[in-house]
């Protein structure tokens, strides 16, 4: 963790951890107060299991012996019946960030570490992920406006269940880690017949991740470079470029630039799927191109320019007044021939902003 630190220097950062009760994000949210960072513990409450209450509140108590404070976040509403792992991930992300949001802290801790990693590349190979993919969890990233940190991402699961027990601590097990209805149980339960029969061991597969990592790592300056310099961004979530642009790059590149650009005008936690993604790159590159939706996005085609805004499948029509009120805030648009759909796209998004709905 002291590793991480030194990489990822957050200085006088409050992090929030999120804490299950296992012995991962136990060992999480007790080394950082080791350290002497200011921390604050999350348990999110999903109610799948009859004792996932009781969970949260042996949480809630023991950082109350360690003097961390701590909330309990409860997962409402009607529960999936299909892809519950998936479902579970979505809304204790959601939940975890939205409290960060509203108490103002920008940066989210989770338990994620090595053997998670060898897991995780396994059961993307299995799904036959490309490069992004394959090179699994990144120790820093951002999820709804929220810095996410990894810190123990190269941290053995029997060192942290040792850390523990150094401290007599005792930790929850989650009878679903060793159902075999969840895919990566099954991986899990894989794994050492890998290491005795063939020799591939989970630091090996975790660090077969970490180098593809970098190889990942290029990619993104790469396309942080070109949204620099041949992207304009109004606002927040509407880009365009110029219409000869996507000819001019490598495919592998322009597939990522559309994957960033999608992914923040979208406001989604991921990507669309490869496939669409690779038709739209396609696409760009012809002349017939008319439109379309993708993503939660309108693709454009005005002014020998693509672009690209948020779908708006339920606001009103943008009338002149609007479009004056909204120059108030934005006055450096006044003279610009913006199409219509970017205009109105900017409207909403800047008297959002306004009205003191979003941060």
């Amino acid at each position: 963790m002291k590793d991480f630190f030194e990489r990822y220097p957050l200085e006088n950062q409050v992090i929030a951890a999120g804490v299950s009760g296992g012995a991962d994000s136990l060992a999480l949210v007790l080394r950082l107060k080791d350290m002497g960072r200011k921390v604050v513990a999350l348990s999110v409450d999903h109610g799948l299991r009859p004792t996932s209450r009781q969970e949260a509140e042996y949480v809630a108590n023991l950082m109350q012996r360690f003097g961390i404070e701590h909330h309990i976040l409860t997962w409402e509403g009607k529960k999936p019946s299909a892809d519950i792992e998936a479902a579970a991930r979505e809304a204790r992300y959601a939940l975890l960030c939205g409290w960060c949001k509203e108490h103002g802290v920008s940066v989210l801790a989770v338990g994620h570490h090595s053997s998670e990693q060898a897991e995780t590349f396994l059961l993307r190979l299995q799904r036959g992920s490309g490069l992004y993919g394959l090179s699994c969890m990144q120790p820093l990233t951002y999820r709804d406006g929220i810095c996410l940190i990894r810190p123990q991402l190269d941290d053995s699961p029997d060192d942290l269940k040792a850390y523990l027990k150094a401290k007599n601590i005792e930790w929850v097990e989650d009878e679903s880690n060793q159902s075999d209805d969840f895919l990566r149980v099954k991986i899990r339960k894989f794994l050492p017949e890998l290491e005795r029969k063939i020799g591939l061991s989970e630091k090996r597969l975790a660090d077969t991740a970490a180098v593809l990592a970098r190889s990942r790592a290029y990619f993104e300056d790469e396309v942080k470079n070109i949204m620099a310099n041949r992207v304009r961004c109004l606002g927040k979530s509407i880009f365009s470029f110029s219409a000869h642009l996507p000819s001019t790059l490598h495919s592998e590149i322009a597939y990522r630039l559309l994957a960033e650009l999608l992914q923040r005008a979208g406001n989604k936690p991921y990507a669309p799927e490869a496939d669409e993604l690779l038709r739209l790159a396609q696409e760009l590159k012809g002349k017939n191109f008319k439109g379309c939706t993708l993503g939660g996005c309108e693709i454009i085609f005005a002014q020998k320019r693509f672009w690209i805004v948020p779908e708006l499948r339920e606001a009103k029509v943008l009338g002149r007044d609007e479009w004056e009120k909204c120059l108030q805030f934005v006055p450096q648009y006044a003279n610009a021939e913006l199409p219509y759909k970017v205009r109105r796209a900017l409207y909403f998004e800047i008297m959002k902003v306004a009205n003191g709905k979003e941060s």
